[in-house]
C-alpha cells in the first residue's frame, strides 16, 4: 500500500471522528437537551467534554498531519491554484480547514482561561458545522467539478 492511501485512510477515519462528534453535538445533543432536565444535561456535558479532551487533540493531530501529507501530492495545483478547478478547490478546502483548526485552538484557549461559557461553545460549534460541511462537499467536488 503506498505512502498516500496510508495518509488517505488515516485522514478519512480522523475527519470521520472529528466531523461525527461536531454533527453529533450539533443536530442531536442541541435537541435533546429541551427534554433532558438541566442537571441531567449538565452531567452529560461534563462526561462528552472530558472525554473530547483526551481524545480530539490527537484526532485533529493526525487529521492536520495526515492533510498536509495528503497536499504535498498536489503542490503543482497548490502553486498556481487559479489554474483549474481543481486546485482552487482544494486551496479554499485548506484555507476552511485552517479556520476550523483556528476554531479549535480558540476553544482550548478559552476552556484552559475557563471562559468557554456555554453560548460561545454553541456558536464556536455551529460554525465548525458549516466549515465541515463545506469541507466535504469541497472533498467530493474537487475530483468531480470542473472547468
Amino acid at each position: 500500500m503506498s505512502a498516500y492511501a496510508l495518509l488517505l485512510i488515516a485522514h478519512l477515519f480522523a475527519a470521520f471522528v472529528f466531523v461525527g462528534t461536531v454533527f453529533f453535538e450539533v443536530l442531536v445533543l442541541e435537541r435533546v437537551r429541551r427534554h433532558v432536565p438541566a442537571r441531567a444535561m449538565r452531567a452529560v456535558e461534563i462526561g462528552i467534554g472530558r472525554r473530547a479532551r483526551q481524545l480530539m487533540p490527537w484526532v485533529v493531530a493526525v487529521l492536520y498531519a495526515s492533510g498536509a501529507g495528503m497536499a504535498w501530492r498536489y503542490r503543482d495545483a497548490l502553486a498556481h491554484p487559479l489554474a483549474g478547478s481543481f486546485g482552487l478547490l482544494l486551496t479554499i478546502k485548506i484555507a476552511l480547514a485552517l479556520s476550523v483548526l483556528g476554531h479549535f485552538l480558540f476553544a482550548m484557549r478559552l476552556r484552559g482561561r475557563g471562559r468557554l461559557v456555554a453560548g460561545t461553545f454553541r456558536r464556536i460549534h455551529l460554525s465548525l458545522f458549516c466549515h465541515m460541511a463545506g469541507i466535504v462537499l469541497l472533498a467530493k467536488a474537487m475530483f468531480h467539478l470542473g472547468w
